[in-house]
């Protein structure tokens, strides 16, 4: 291709900005400083972020050694935005050298590796731990602070009241030991680490807790026991040479503290443009405002570019992101006149963005979730006429917004098949996405969608293609599940085994949910009681014995090699989970063929799940995987987030789901009406928050916890509803489930309040 002249270059950068819309075009207009960006759904940012991003490079003439960094939160988002700025830059004949695409996370590991003797690490010495290695770390920082600390290890034991009693005691310690103190430590080392805070920081804060009333008893000092938990997890990871996420982040920083360093990266670095900034957590925020400054001036303005949308954040129940930040920053820039709200969206037809616009302002008005309001105050709105988008705001499909309250659940499903049904035939192109709240109503619906009998439609015979995510999802689990049962079969007397195992019996609904602690607590008694024992013998409790002394008879008649599909066919596995499970069989026993024994497959195991180096065999086509037209995929609603559809079916919206409430499990309510894990999250984030200084005591930081959850609830039921396109169908059965692990078992169900509210807006 012949480089575009001075004068083409005009005219091209002309024709990119004129493709924009307002909200776009302010965008592509930034020439220095901070500038927020507050995006709604469908508003096109990552198309207005490129071409901001490649107008910037034209007009600085950037170059390798003087670069635009763009940061994405995810690797596929990265490969999005690096293709279409490199489109606009080879219209416009530039380098493709003049910027870097990259995760927050790589660009901070690229930083930090670049001087190890700053950043104190180096690949060559450092490994990133797997999930299942941090879990593995977890445990024994669990154990190893249980005995520095038995006088608040015993008082946890206590909790609200104790009798004494062995069996109880035994109970309650089985539950700290591998559920309360494991959430704790897990919540408190995330949220704290990418808060800034350091375990002795941690401890300080411990201080500063702030009692507005009594505490029913229960004084536990959360915060300090959260404190040494995180001091042993990091002196675990030191020890064994080992890194997580934050550690990069962290590394970075350190080299960038070094003057040297910090003008180098800052000289190399034109701007920062960072997009899905809602997700950010304080520790990446402080990374990429550093990274944007004058190196010449630190006082000076960073060139930071922060592109987001704050009512689409739903990730704090994954990570330790939170809308505030954002909010705090786009309040900050507006101050200045530095926020653009991207508000004109092309996705969806306009009565669907009017429904999403009325569910938002119903929330803040109604605060729902205490004073705090859930969602910034930005509606979204039609383009014009004129739009570039070709196919902006489609006609609706029917009256583009449908509300039913079908008399059970399994009506609901007929009701969406029927639906499915009609609209196919009269269009096969049509995109349809059913979307769940949790896995356990993907299960539910994906068994009824594949038995014609019950939902009266025969999908494969009418043609239409079923894709079910969480069924792919559940491919992964495989060596998980595989290890979690052999490890059992191996050592049956250990309580953590057996309830390892137990907990695998319970996801793959082989057996009820149970309190699994009472079971595994005595695993001798329980596998095979004797008559004086007295294990629990509860229809649940005797299914589950029948399934783990099942898998021990196994151990005594097959080898190593056919345990796997010994396994797969108890676990209930499908065609392609079986297939997944023969494939690792096979890479076992390769390994193990000079020691072909049970404890030698286990370590196999350990390394493949530790290294995450083992892919499930997936029988789907990858291309345009969950949103290809005449097509149906059933997916939850938080990995729906970045898609849309034709039409979308949002069942079960019932008030024990959207909003819901925090759940304290019965085993743990020995310790009160609450969990620990939450109540730390609470207090840190009190602190990140810039409060007072002032620490919520346990009590009213439940009470935090709840509203967070309830926001973060309502923002969910935004981003699912915003993922139509033409036709947006919700409904709310008269009666569901009481839990979601048995269907079957129905009773009366409330619809989401909001749900509600929309019913008397449709029907006006």
């Amino acid at each position: 291709m012949v480089a575009a002249t001075p004068v083409d270059r005009e005219t091209v950068l002309t024709e990119i900005r004129a493709g924009l819309r307002r909200g776009q075009q302010e965008l592509a207009d930034w020439a220095g400083g901070r500038l927020a960006v507050s995006a709604v759904p469908g508003s096109g940012k990552s198309t207005g972020m490129a071409a901001a991003a490649a107008i910037a490079i034209a007009r600085h003439q950037l170059h390798l050694n003087r670069q635009l960094v763009l940061v994405t939160f995810t690797r596929s988002a990265a490969a999005n935005l690096k293709a279409k700025v490199r489109g606009h830059l080879k219209a416009l004949g530039l380098p493709q050298t003049s910027f870097t695409v990259s995760t927050l996370h790589g660009l901070a590991l690229a930083i930090a590796t670049r001087n190890p003797e700053l950043s104190n690490l180096s690949l060559d010495t450092l490994t990133l731990v797997s999930p299942a290695q941090n879990n593995r770390i977890l445990r024994a920082c669990v154990e190893q602070w249980i005995v520095a600390n038995p006088d608040r290890y015993y008082r946890l034991v206590d909790g609200r009241q104790f009798d004494g009693e062995e069996t109880e005691q035994l109970r309650r310690q089985s539950v700290l030991r591998t559920e309360v103190l494991p959430s704790l430590a897990h919540t408190v080392i995330r949220e704290a680490k990418s808060s800034g805070l350091m375990p002795g920081e941690l401890l300080d804060l411990a201080q500063n807790v702030h009692y507005t009333r009594p505490t029913d008893g229960a004084d536990y000092d959360v915060l300090t026991i959260a404190a040494g938990l995180y001091d042993r997890y990091q002196t675990l990871l030191q020890q064994r040479g080992w890194i997580d996420y934050d550690d990069m982040i962290l590394g970075a920083l350190r080299t960038l503290d070094d003057p040297d360093s910090r003008r180098f990266w800052q000289g190399r670095t034109f701007a920062v443009f960072e997009d899905e900034a809602q997700d950010s957590s304080p520790l990446q925020s402080r990374l990429l405002t550093l990274l944007a400054g004058d190196p010449e001036d630190p006082m000076a303005e960073p060139n930071l570019v922060r592109v987001g949308d704050p009512n689409q954040a739903i990730n704090s129940t994954f990570t330790p992101a939170d809308p505030v930040f954002f909010n705090q920053f786009c309040d900050a820039c507006r101050t200045e006149n530095r926020l653009v709200t991207m508000d004109q969206a092309g996705r969806s037809s306009g009565v669907i963005m009017a429904a999403a616009n009325r569910m938002l302002a119903w929330v803040n008005q109604a605060q729902v979730a205490g004073p705090e309001t859930p969602f910034r105050d930005q509606a979204i709105a039609p383009v014009p006429p004129d739009d570039p988008q070709p196919g902006a705001n489609p006609d609706p499909l029917g009256a583009g917004v449908e509300i039913l309250s079908p008399p059970t659940t399994l009506d609901a499903v007929r009701l969406i098949v029927q639906r499915v049904r009609d609209l196919f035939t009269e269009n096969p192109d049509t995109s349809f996405a059913i979307l769940v709240r949790e896995g356990r109503q993907g299960r539910y619906v994906g068994d009824l969608l594949r038995d014609p009998e019950q939902v009266g439609v025969d999908l494969a015979v009418l043609g239409l293609k079923f894709y079910d995510v969480g069924e792919q999802d559940r491919q992964t689990r495989v060596p998980e599940d595989m290890l979690a049962l052999l490890q059992f079969i191996e050592r049956p007397h250990s309580a953590d085994r057996l309830k390892g195992a137990l907990r695998v019996l319970v996801d793959r609904q082989r057996i009820p949910t149970q309190d699994l602690n009472a079971l595994a607590q005595a695993p001798e008694q329980f596998l095979y009681p004797g008559p004086l024992d007295a294990p629990p013998d509860t229809e649940a409790a005797r299914a589950a014995r029948r399934y783990c002394t099942g898998l021990l008879r196994s151990r005594l008649e097959l080898p190593p090699y056919s345990l796997f599909s010994f396994i797969g066919l108890t676990l209930g596995y499908n065609q392609s989970e079986l297939a997944t499970a023969d494939k690792l069989a096979a890479r076992v026993s390769q390994q193990i063929r000079s020691e072909n024994t049970l404890p030698a497959a286990i370590a196999v195991l350990q390394d493949i799940v530790g290294s995450e180096r083992f892919t499930a065999v997936d029988t789907e086509d990858t291309d345009d995987l969950y949103t290809r037209p005449g097509q149906l995929t059933l997916i939850t609603m938080h990995k729906a987030k970045g898609l849309d559809w034709d039409v979308v079916f949002l069942p079960f919206l019932h008030d024990k789901t959207i909003p819901g409430t925090l759940w304290v499990p019965p085993q743990g309510e020995f310790l009160g009406d609450f969990t620990l894990a939450e109540v730390a999250r609470a207090q840190i984030r009190a602190h990140a928050h810039g409060a007072d200084g002032a620490i919520p005591d346990i009590l009213s930081a439940w009470e935090q916890a709840k509203r967070l959850k309830t926001a973060e609830e309502y923002r969910l039921l935004y981003v699912a509803m915003t993922r139509a396109k033409r036709l947006l169908w919700m409904s709310a059965a008269q009666q569901a489930p009481f839990t979601w692990s048995k269907p079957e078992n129905v009773q009366a169900a409330s619809p989401c309040p909001a749900v509600a509210v929309l019913g008397e807006w449709v029907g006006r």
